[in-house]
C-alpha cells in the first residue's frame, strides 16, 4: 500500500510539472495592409501558376553559371554564415542544459576520513582514532517543477534555439543576394571602365584630328584645347573606374570568403539574370510569414512569453529533493558487509515571504520584455512589407526607365554624329562637338547604371520575398 501511495504522488507531480504559468501565446496581428500597394508605380500582373519565390532554390532562380559557382563558394566559406551556424550549435547546447534541469541528476560518491580524537574531547576520557568510509548514489537539489518554472526556462531556451536557426536562414538569404549584387556591380564597373577606355581612344583620335587641323591653320587654339579637355576627362574616368573595379573585386572576395578565381569574374553585365519572366507575389500574410527574419522575431517573442511563466512561478513555493543511498562503515574492509546499508531523504520546501519586491520586479521585467518583443516583431513585419513594396515599385517602372534611357542614348549618339560632321565641314565650332561627346558619354554611362538597377531589382525581389534559403 505504501508503494502505491508513492506512485500516485509521483504521478501527480508529473502532471503538475507538465503545466506552466506562462500566458497563452497568441500571434499579434500583422500591422500592415492585407494587400500590396497599388498605383501608377506598381506593375499589374495576372495571376500565375508559378511557385512562390520562397519555394524556388537559388540554383533554379539564377541562370548565370559563374554566379552559381560563386554563390556555392560563398555558402561554403563565408564567415558570417559560419558564425550563424555556430550560434545554432551554441543555442542547441543551452537548450539541452535547460532541458536537463527537468530530470534528477544522480551522482556517485565515495568518501573516506580518518580522525584522531584527543583524550579531552573523547567521551570515554581516552583518545581514539575514528575511521569512516562510504560509497553511494545521490540526487542533489532536484526541484519538483510543480509550477512550471524550470519548464518555462526550458521553453525559452527552445525558442532561442529556433530563433538562431531562422537567423542562419536570414544570413543565407542575404548572402545569396549580396553575392549577386557584388557580382553585378563588378560587371557594371567593368563595362564602365571599358566604355571609358573606348571613349579615350575616340577622344584621342578627335584630338589628333583637331591638332592636324590646327597645324594646317583650319582650327583655332580654342578648338585644340577643348579637344584636349575631353582626352583628360576620359583619363580621369579610367583611373576612377580602375579603382572601383579593384574595390568591387575586394568586396566580392570578402563576401565569398575566399579569393575569387579570375575565370569566375564577370566581364560585362548579363542581360538575363534569371529565366523567370513573371512570378506571383501572393498576399502579404502568406509571403511575410515565410521570411525567416519574421519567424526569428516571433520565436524571440515566444521566448519572452515563456519567461513570464518563470517569473510568475517565483511567487510560489519550491520543493527540492535531496537523497542518497549507499554503504558506510568504520572499516574499509567492512564497507559492503554486514549492516552497512545507509540512506537519506531530505526534501526541502522554500516559500518566499519577503523579497523586498524582487519577484514582482522580475515579473515586471519579463512582461516588459514581452511587450518589447511584440513591438520588435511588428516592426520587423512593417520593415519587410516596405522592402517588398519598394522592390515591386521599382520593378513596375524599371523597364520603362530602361526603354527611355536606351532611346535617349540612341538619340544622343545620332546628335554626336551629326555635330561631328558639321564640325568637319566647318559649319559649327568644336564646342558643339564637345557638348555632344559629353552628352553621349553620360548617356552611355547612365544606360549601364539603369541596366544594373534592373538586374539588382530581380535579385532584391527574390530576397525580400523569402527566396535563397534552400
Amino acid at each position: 500500500m505504501r508503494i502505491s501511495s508513492v506512485s500516485i504522488l509521483f504521478i501527480a507531480f508529473a502532471a503538475l510539472a507538465g503545466c506552466t504559468m506562462a500566458p497563452k501565446y497568441t500571434r499579434p496581428a500583422a500591422p500592415v495592409p492585407a494587400a500590396w500597394p497599388e498605383g501608377e508605380a506598381y506593375k499589374q500582373t495576372a495571376a500565375t501558376d508559378n511557385k512562390p519565390l520562397a519555394d524556388i532554390p537559388w540554383q533554379d532562380f539564377f541562370v548565370d553559371e559563374n554566379l552559381r559557382k560563386l554563390i556555392a563558394l560563398a555558402l561554403e566559406n563565408n564567415r558570417d554564415l559560419r558564425v550563424a551556424a555556430l550560434n545554432i550549435e551554441r543555442s542547441r547546447a543551452q537548450y539541452r542544459i535547460r532541458r536537463s534541469d527537468l530530470f534528477p541528476k544522480v551522482d556517485a560518491t565515495a568518501d573516506g576520513s580518518v580522525q584522531r580524537i584527543s583524550d579531552d574531547l573523547s567521551t570515554t576520557g581516552r583518545g581514539d582514532t575514528v575511521d569512516q568510509y562510504s560509497v553511494g548514489l545521490g540526487v542533489s537539489s532536484y526541484e519538483l517543477d510543480l509550477f512550471g518554472r524550470v519548464r518555462s526556462l526550458k521553453d525559452q531556451a527552445l525558442e532561442q534555439y529556433l530563433a538562431t536557426e531562422q537567423a542562419r536562414r536570414s544570413v543565407q538569404i542575404s548572402l545569396v543576394a549580396e553575392v549577386a549584387a557584388n557580382y553585378l556591380t563588378l560587371a557594371a564597373d567593368r563595362e564602365r571602365l571599358k566604355l571609358a577606355r573606348e571613349t579615350l581612344e575616340s577622344q584621342q583620335s578627335s584630338y589628333n584630328l583637331t591638332k592636324n587641323r590646327f597645324d594646317a591653320g583650319v582650327s583655332s587654339a580654342l578648338d585644340l584645347h577643348q579637344a584636349r579637355t575631353s582626352v583628360e576627362s576620359a583619363r580621369v574616368d579610367i583611373a576612377r573606374y580602375t579603382t572601383l573595379v579593384a574595390q568591387d573585386e575586394n568586396a566580392l572576395n570578402l563576401v565569398v570568403g575566399a579569393p575569387v578565381p579570375a575565370g569566375l569574374r564577370p566581364s560585362a553585365l548579363t542581360e538575363t539574370l534569371t529565366a523567370m519572366k513573371d512570378f506571383t507575389t501572393g498576399l502579404p500574410s502568406d509571403v511575410l510569414l515565410q521570411r525567416p527574419d519574421i519567424l526569428q522575431a516571433e520565436n524571440l517573442l515566444k521566448g519572452a512569453n515563456a519567461n513570464i511563466g518563470a517569473a510568475r512561478a517565483n511567487f510560489f513555493p519550491r520543493i527540492t529533493l535531496i537523497s542518497s543511498v549507499g554503504f558506510g562503515s568504520n572499516e574499509l574492509s567492512g564497507l559492503f558487509t554486514g549492516d552497512s546499508f545507509t540512506w537519506s531523504f531530505a526534501p526541502r520546501i522554500t516559500l518566499p515571504i519577503f523579497t523586498a519586491g524582487e519577484n514582482q520586479a522580475n515579473l515586471d521585467v519579463a512582461q516588459t520584455d514581452r511587450d518589447i518583443a511584440v513591438a520588435q516583431y511588428e516592426k520587423t513585419i512593417q520593415t519587410a512589407f516596405r522592402e517588398v513594396a519598394d522592390a515591386l515599385a521599382q520593378r513596375g517602372t524599371i523597364d520603362d526607365q530602361l526603354s527611355a534611357q536606351q532611346a535617349f542614348t540612341d538619340a544622343t549618339a545620332e546628335t554626336h554624329n551629326l555635330s561631328q560632321l558639321r564640325y568637319e565641314r566647318g559649319v559649327d565650332n568644336y564646342l558643339q562637338v564637345l557638348d555632344a561627346q559629353r552628352a553621349l558619354y553620360g548617356a552611355q554611362q547612365n544606360l549601364i547604371g539603369v541596366r544594373l538597377v534592373r538586374l539588382l531589382n530581380q535579385a532584391t525581389i527574390y530576397k525580400v520575398l523569402g527566396g535563397g534559403s534552400k
